[in-house]
């Protein structure tokens, strides 16, 4: 994997990363701080295209720091595409990165082949959370909650930037519930020891940001569209995830006995999802060519 620097359109750098060898290019839009170590079965797979959010991992925090919305993630995903020389392809998503996802698709069509989404609503977050919490509190429990967490943020950075990541410690985060016993001990130490690293009151001010995004329409889409939910997700409950796609035409669903962390705990599903997805991709497109083909017989 190799790392670069790309400009965003208010001049904020951006660190890019990328997976050497061969493969289908495929943009994946992250998580909130989130970075490759959440993806042990596609960072060998040649082709995989991110970045890290704005004042994390590398990137800079914009100058002006209200450059936090949904429309700046977009175009940070445009300006990786651009630098890679990908004018289309399939787009990933996870948590709220499927918001940004979504929003590439319904902003730029032309560049998006085809939506893996996992473990994410498509806008307004914190109402698709807390699937125990009645549903008319779920966004005020949810937004107070990251308000209360943003201000602690000093707190947290002297505690959690100081919990050593030990055999012992993966142990009691698999086992605790928040991720289940069904990852792997090495890809959760490696993908939570640069976690906690975070600068915390940034974190929720950026998930805070992109977490109030109105839920999006996504109506207009027409390519290829699967979704991952986790059954005891409770950050992104399943009727978030389906109710949005039911109506698209193209949308497959598969809902694995799995948390939020979806791909650190199913990542062979999350692979070969994705290779499914890909050969959808090449189908539609061959059949789109096809039928435009002068002297086809199915051109319409």
């Amino acid at each position: 994997m190799r790392e670069r620097d790309v400009i965003g359109w208010d001049g904020t750098k951006i660190r890019a990363w990328q997976t050497e060898g061969e493969g289908a290019p495929v943009l994946l839009c992250p998580g909130v701080g989130s970075g490759p170590e959440s993806w042990p079965s596609l960072t060998d797979r040649g082709g995989l295209l991110s970045w890290y959010m704005r004042g994390t991992m590398g990137s800079d925090r914009p100058v002006d720091e209200r450059n936090i919305s949904l429309e700046d993630h977009v175009s940070d995903a445009i300006a990786v595409l651009d630098e890679a020389g990908v004018e289309r392809c399939v787009v990933m998503g996870w948590s709220m990165g499927v918001t940004i996802a979504a929003e590439l698709a319904l902003r730029h069509p032309d560049r998006v082949a085809g939506l893996l989404l996992v473990a994410g609503a498509p806008g307004d977050s914190f109402d698709a959370m807390l699937p125990l919490v009645p549903r008319p509190l779920r966004r005020i429990v949810g937004l107070t909650g990251a308000k209360l967490l943003r201000q602690a943020g000093p707190v947290l950075d002297e505690v959690l930037h100081r919990v050593p990541v030990t055999d012992a410690t993966t142990f009691l985060l698999r086992h605790s519930g928040v991720i289940k016993p069904s990852s792997d001990p090495k890809a959760v130490g490696e993908a939570v020891g640069r976690f906690l690293q975070h600068d915390w009151r940034w974190y929720f001010t950026l998930a805070l940001a992109l977490g109030e995004t109105p839920r999006q329409d996504l109506s207009p889409i027409v390519c290829p569209v699967t979704l991952l939910a986790g059954r005891d997700d409770v950050l992104a409950t399943t009727d978030s995830m389906s109710v949005p796609v039911a109506g698209l035409p193209q949308a497959r669903l598969r809902v694995l006995p799995c948390s939020h962390y979806l791909p650190l705990e199913a990542p062979e599903v999350v692979a070969a999802e994705l290779d499914l997805l890909l050969d959808r991709v090449r189908s539609v497109e061959f059949a789109t060519a096809e039928a435009f083909t002068p002297g086809s017989r199915s051109r319409t």
